[in-house]
């Protein structure tokens, strides 16, 4: 199964595809970081938005998507930025015929650090172990949507094994 992971955002929504093989093994695809210029009118930066995530779901052909789910934020233009993406790739996601699950930060830490107050480095250094990444995916967003598409892989699966699988390497990073 491919799975597509989305970090919503107007100025960068990160895209992560990783693939889940019948024995529940997770295999880097792709990673990417759609940008639109602040400096933009709002309907031009939409329109960006979803001409590149078009793309990438064309591209990519995932069989499932997860997206972040905004969550409150201060800054409330920050969070409308974030519900707009949000929805850009919830209606590409409808017509392409596929299902979204949306899981909440806390939920994406927890999944793939064991710990739901991870920080960003903590993620990173966990996606990247996890997948057997070279380097670090950069920026943040990158490793977040790969967090989420490993989260969507693994969340509700009761595999202990994947679980075990976690708590070592959280230790080996928490050393």
């Amino acid at each position: 199964m491919r799975i597509l992971g989305i970090d919503p955002g107007l100025t960068r929504c990160g895209v992560g595809i990783v693939d889940l093989d019948s024995n529940r093994r997770t295999t880097f695809v792709a990673v990417h970081v759609i940008r639109t210029p602040p400096a933009n009118d709002l309907p031009q930066r939409l329109l960006e938005l979803e001409t590149q995530l078009r793309e990438l779901f064309v591209t990519y052909q995932p069989q499932a998507v997860a997206i972040e789910r905004v969550f409150s934020q201060h800054n409330v233009r920050s969070a409308m930025g974030t519900a707009q993406a949000s929805a850009i790739a919830m209606l590409i996601a409808a017509r392409s015929g596929l299902d979204v699950a949306m899981y909440t930060p806390t939920e994406v830490k927890a999944a793939v650090t064991g710990y739901g107050r991870a920080d960003k480095t903590q993620i990173t250094a966990m996606v990247t172990r996890l997948l057997n990444l070279k380097e670090a995916p950069k920026p943040a967003d990158a490793a977040d949507a790969l967090a989420l598409a490993l989260c969507h892989a693994w969340k509700g699966q009761g595999n202990a094994r994947i679980a075990q699988h976690l708590q070592k390497i959280a230790v080996v990073v928490a050393s």
